[in-house]
């Protein structure tokens, strides 16, 4: 069970290891916590009459196409998306939003949703969100509560039989040594880097990259994950920075989406390449 904040979250982070695993015959479920409404359209092609004014319905349906491309099952929390706070000071979020609700609250329906979809694996950001989104810090706060609480009869009782998943990882793949190499590489091939600019006020911390402990090899499919990213056609650009980097050196480059292992309740041991590591052998 990956737990994403928006519509397209789960085709940029991750993607790739979903359809490895779909094809593998893995049962890969998608949680979304909020519609997506407060999301700007960041593909100009898609920035014409009619789109802003139904955007709600419009990023519905192209989750829809990118579950489809993935081969998930998704489900939505339902709540309404913060939008980017942006000024200085930064504005109040808007009353209602999803990075205003309470962590218990915002919580019981993944609990719902992990005791009866009963995953082994639940996915989710780290403590900084990803990046510092307030619906991406939010859906971190809400996806360790109820990893924890899912499996305790004495928590969310009305939320259905407990189930105690195996394994909590945080997605890792937007690290700097991965676009550093990334970078070099396009450099190296006389071709223009999309993160020359972002590197360079991009500090180091090799403390925060030493936390990753998994990397999932997963190139061969890179290509779904790129067709599931072009379904949020609001929101990724066809011609922008998504794409700028040959498919082709990715593959050679950096052939893995790596994660973070935060709770595992089986033995397993690190470096992993298998996020169901230690699980086939013990249930």
């Amino acid at each position: 069970m990956h737990v994403h904040a928006h519509p397209d979250d789960e085709s940029s982070k991750g993607a790739a290891t979903t359809a490895k695993y779909v094809a593998e015959g893995v049962d890969v479920h998608v949680v979304t916590c909020t519609g997506g409404e407060r999301g700007s359209i960041l593909n100009p092609k898609m920035d014409r009459p009619g789109i802003l004014e139904n955007i709600h319905e419009i990023r519905r349906q192209e989750m829809e196409r990118a579950r489809d491309i993935l081969g998930v099952t998704q489900d939505w929390l339902g709540f309404v998306d913060s939008g980017w706070p942006e000024g200085d000071p930064l504005p109040p979020l808007p009353d209602g939003c999803f990075g205003l609700m309470p962590v218990e609250e915002a919580a019981e329906p993944l609990v719902r949703l992990i005791r009866s979809f009963r995953p082994h694996v639940v996915t989710t950001y780290d403590e900084r969100g990803g990046y510092p989104h307030p619906d991406h810090v939010k859906c971190h706060e809400v996806s360790v509560e109820a990893f924890h609480a899912a499996g305790d009869p004495t928590r969310y009782p009305d939320a259905g039989e407990p189930w105690q998943p195996l394994k909590l990882y945080y997605h890792h793949s937007f690290n700097r040594p991965r676009m550093q190499a990334l970078h070099e590489a396009m450099v190296e091939h006389g071709l223009d880097s999309p993160w020359g600019e972002r590197l360079e006020t991009w500090k180091p911390e090799p403390e925060w990259d030493a936390r990753i402990t998994t990397r999932v090899p997963c190139a061969d499919y890179f290509g779904v994950r790129d067709q599931a990213l072009l379904a949020h056609a609001t929101q990724i650009d066809p011609d922008g920075h998504w794409f700028a980097i040959p498919r082709e050196l990715q593959e050679k480059v950096w052939p893995t989406e790596d994660y973070e292992l935060v709770v595992s309740h089986v033995e397993t041991q690190v470096p992993e390449d298998d996020l169901f590591a230690g699980i086939t052998h013990t249930c």
